[in-house]
């Protein structure tokens, strides 16, 4: 499908939006919190661009994968293990904190969203963030207004990328297969879009551990939000 088929005067009908990544560049948040917690449990601090490698699949994948020091965390060392669970929850107290306090909207974003408002299109985010997280965060960078409705990673019992989630948004938005699209910027997105059965849009700009998004199978790439305009 191109570009102009994918958004235009009368589609999509629905657009389901990730957040971290894809919106907002929250990497600078997400690194000052995991090192934070990291420095309180006696680690060392892991710092802004390796963080960005482990954004993607939640706050309890991202904690893993600060405390293995890497991303591929799969089985966690004892030590790490028995650590996990005051670590997430030093970081979710440490992030509560700093949600918002350096993160940015990427470019084109704001145009994007408001051209589709314009259009009365209704949107979602659905993200692995978890919940309590989101709201604060969109309403911190004014983009709140956009969205009648936000996925967390953890509203449902699933999460990116298992499709429920983007299943979930576009039934409550009165979308269908043939109506929807979803805007990623990494593999989970992509793979539950096509789960999903909905086309997707992946930009080039997210985190996606240092991959080419290119050669995930999204409908469309680019490079600005901007672009499908």
């Amino acid at each position: 499908m191109s570009l102009a088929g994918l958004f235009n005067q009368r589609w999509p009908g629905v657009a389901l939006f990730d957040l971290d990544g894809t919106l907002v560049d929250s990497a600078p948040d997400l690194a000052a919190a995991v090192d934070c917690t990291l420095e309180q449990l006696g680690r060392k601090p892991a710092g802004l661009e390796q963080v960005r490698e482990w954004v993607g699949h939640g706050s309890p994948v991202l904690m893993r994968r600060a405390l293995a020091g890497k991303a591929d965390w799969e089985p966690a060392s004892a030590a790490d293990d028995a650590l996990f669970d005051d670590a997430l929850t030093l970081f979710y107290n440490n992030y509560r904190q700093l949600n918002g306090k350096h993160a940015v909207v990427y470019p084109g974003v704001k145009a994007c969203l408001e051209s589709l408002s314009k259009r009365g299109c209704p949107m979602a985010v659905v993200t692995n963030k978890p919940e309590q997280f989101v709201s604060p965060l969109l309403k911190q960078l004014e983009l709140d207004h956009h969205f009648k409705l936000v996925v967390g990673g953890d509203s449902l019992d699933t999460r990116k990328p298992d499709p429920g989630p983007l299943l979930h948004a576009m039934k409550a938005l009165n979308g269908s297969r043939g109506t929807t699209v979803m805007v990623g910027d990494s593999a989970a997105d992509v793979s539950a879009a096509q789960a999903a059965g909905i086309p997707c849009v992946a930009v080039t700009y997210g985190y996606n551990f240092g991959r080419s998004i290119q050669a995930l199978g999204a409908d469309a790439v680019v490079d600005s939000l901007s672009e499908l305009l």
